[in-house]
């Protein structure tokens, strides 16, 4: 599990919400007042025209959260102190891969929630971004730690699935944000916005390879075609349970 007490570090400043994301994130929320947002973070795609109740195990994280946030209690999403159908609506946004109990932490969410349930996540079995190229080592890290998309349904019944494509300028710098810029991930400011480099080890032979082969033109002849595309599916999915 991340330790986002370590490496949430300026993490505002680099997860910042996009505006693209965020429009399917508040469509499926459809007309709910409350909503909790569990595994809060920051608070990275908040509405701001509803009444938000946030979770977040980290202090580093909460502390991150800008003047006018909505409340946050600090704690995690297997154990959550409200009573059941207590909120119109909940959301967890690319959080699951660090809880300790995933079936038990969207059971909890199903419990409170009188409505929809929305999260962000990412489908391990998507290959979808050139990065696993060089870093194979993120694909058996996702494998260990996504869940795979029928478990959604088995741990909440039924639920709907879609592509949330990624835009080519993405300001939330999540693992695949940078698909069109990979001189990014030479970037060690940003890299520390990413949890999945605090987790993998022998990254930096692999950046080295991808920095030589941005010099010499290598990366351009064999992913070049990318630099026409505005959006691109890298394996994010929103799934929603309705109750």
């Amino acid at each position: 599990m991340a330790d986002y007490d370590t490496i949430g570090v300026d993490y505002a400043n680099l997860r910042k919400p996009d505006p693209g994301i965020a429009e399917p994130i508040f469509a499926a929320l459809g007309d709910a007042r409350s909503v909790l947002n569990v595994g809060a973070g920051a608070g990275s795609y908040e509405p701001l025209d509803r009444d938000v109740t946030a979770v977040e195990p980290s202090a580093k994280m909460i502390r991150q959260r800008p003047p006018g946030s909505a409340p946050a209690i600090q704690g995690g999403a297997e154990a959550l102190p409200f009573p059941d159908k207590h909120f119109d609506a909940s959301m967890a946004i690319l959080t699951i891969h660090h809880w300790t109990e995933k079936a038990k932490g969207l059971a909890e969410m199903r419990r409170v929630t009188r409505g929809p349930v929305v999260l962000l996540t990412f489908d391990p079995a998507h290959r979808g971004c050139w990065l696993t190229d060089y870093l194979p080592e993120l694909v058996t890290l996702d494998e260990g730690q996504m869940p795979v998309m029928e478990d959604y349904a088995r741990w909440m019944g039924p639920v709907s699935i879609s592509q949330v494509l990624v835009p080519h300028d993405c300001s939330d710098g999540f693992l695949y944000a940078y698909w069109r810029r990979p001189r990014a991930y030479l970037d060690p400011r940003i890299r520390q916005g990413m949890s999945s480099f605090w987790k993998i080890e022998g990254a930096d032979a692999a950046l080295e390879r991808l920095a030589d082969d941005l010099e010499s033109g290598a990366w351009e002849a064999k992913y070049g075609d990318l630099m026409g595309l505005d959006v691109l599916d890298t394996g994010y999915r929103l799934v929603v349970s309705v109750s």
